[in-house]
């Protein structure tokens, strides 16, 4: 069982103790602790809530619309829907906040609230810190009868979210359905299943196979959206002679791509590749956490613009986006951040931009990709035992390589040459993540699992 509090939400699995798991104790008690911090707020009573598909959504569901209900605080219902629609549908409703209920790439026995301001953008560290001080006090103080929250559920989002992304003035609709794409879609039983085929009909994407359609959280495969766990829609779009294929993840906020002869476009590359298009049409800079690719950099300096590193977390790369006023940012597993269109991980507005990219291109996606260098990154990770000290190991791995470039400010990433590597601890699993790239697949995965054995001997 495991229970994690971080800056990315409340996550863990379902069942077992109260505070060794997800219980639905768990789950009233940090749902009352983020109503009542937004009660504190003293902006409006109002909460956006959506699930993904999750065996355990409309369980977790009920126990946070009913908490919130409890509070004072009414409630508009999204139902089944993705990250980005909820982050969107905040502002829209001038809601003071919103959650939602998804664990994104974990496994189906987990299930996580994610916790928005009422931007729609992920709450800071600090309000997150006040909000688990509430949870671990047990402030709350529940509504008399007479003032009980209201529900109201609405799946008209689904519309609004599509709307917004037809409007967006660098989506081509008319280049896309120009190219008459015949595209393969991975839906993991999920939100997606409903969302990617609805998105590219919009646009004009009429021949669209779904593999996982059915929603039920019953995931076909690990929801995590890497090329091992990838091999069903690869054999479909070759089988299928598919223009390319979709691949999102189950709260539909991080994206790849499979080319026409089944490999890989790389998730590393669906940010390079959207950044490309967006930094062709308007100058300005770009943002990507540090453990992903060297290649938006590079990308970023052809183009006439600055690159800007951040810590690891969608609210540490919004935070720099800002800072530094770019124009497209995001995170190498995937996630899209369109600034102007909002301050958040989205896939739906990356098909949207990905898509009138290549039909731009005029190529077949594998020539799109051709157009980018050939980096690899090889990601491996390290269960931990929650007795390990791992800021010891951290600081023993430093001192062993102090004669190369070191950067601290999120985990440990050291520089070899051209090459890199880069340790963190996870803010959403119990687990030491390695990340290396190298111009040679060899190379990255020589340079992490020697960091592994290290750590390994460490530990």
């Amino acid at each position: 069982m495991a229970l994690i509090k971080s800056i990315s939400g409340i996550r863990g699995t379902i069942g077992g103790k109260p505070g060794e798991g997800l219980s639905p104790v768990d789950v009233v008690k940090f749902a009352a602790a983020y109503g009542t911090w937004l009660l504190q707020q003293g902006s409006n009573n109002k909460v956006v809530i959506g699930r993904d598909g999750r065996i355990s959504g409309p369980m977790v569901h009920g126990l946070v619309v009913n908490t919130l209900n409890a509070l004072g605080i009414d409630v508009i219902d999204l139902g089944l829907t993705t990250t980005p629609t909820v982050e969107i549908a905040v502002p829209m409703e001038g809601a003071a906040g919103g959650i939602i209920l998804t664990a994104s790439h974990n496994p189906k026995e987990w299930n996580a609230l994610k916790l928005l301001n009422e931007k729609g953008e992920f709450i800071s560290g600090d309000d997150g810190a006040a909000l688990l001080s509430i949870a671990e006090q047990e402030s709350f103080q529940f509504a008399p009868v007479t003032k009980l929250g209201t529900t109201r559920s609405t799946d008209e989002y689904l519309q609004q979210h599509i709307d917004a992304i037809l409007a967006y003035d660098l989506v081509d609709v008319e280049a896309i359905k120009a190219r008459d794409f015949k595209v393969v879609v991975d839906a993991i039983n999920s939100s997606g299943a409903v969302y990617v085929p609805a998105l590219l009909k919009a646009l004009g994407v009429e021949d669209i196979i779904v593999l996982n359609e059915e929603v039920n959280g019953q995931f076909a495969h690990n929801p995590e959206p890497l090329p091992e766990h990838l091999n069903e829609i690869s054999t479909t779009v070759v089988k299928q002679n598919a223009d390319l294929g979709i691949v999102v993840d189950p709260d539909v906020d991080r994206l790849c791509f499979v080319c026409e002869d089944g490999s890989m476009f790389g998730e590393e590359y669906t940010l390079v590749a959207v950044a490309d298009y967006i930094l062709s049409k308007r100058k300005g800079n770009t943002v990507s956490n540090m453990s992903s690719t060297k290649a938006l950099k590079e990308l970023t300096l052809k183009h006439g613009g600055q690159y800007f590193p951040s810590a690891v977390g969608e609210v540490n790369v919004v935070k720099k986006m800002k800072a530094e006023n770019a124009v497209i940012g995001g995170e190498g597993n995937g996630g899209i951040i369109v600034p102007d269109f909002h301050y958040g991980r989205d896939a739906l507005i990356g098909i949207a931009l990905f898509l009138s990219h290549l039909a731009h291109s005029k190529k077949p996606i594998s020539g799109l990709r051709k157009t980018y260098p050939d980096y690899f990154i090889s990601k491996n990770k390290i269960e931990l035992d929650p007795t390990l000290n791992v800021r010891e190991i951290f600081e023993k791995i430093k001192d062993k390589y102090k004669a190369q470039p070191i950067n601290t400010e999120d985990g440990l990433k050291i520089e070899f040459d051209n090459d890199w590597v880069h340790l963190r601890t996870s803010n959403t699993e119990p687990i030491i993540r390695i990340y290396s790239e190298s111009d040679l697949e060899s190379k990255a995965n020589n340079i992490a699992h020697r960091i592994i054995a290290d750590i390994k001997e460490l530990m």
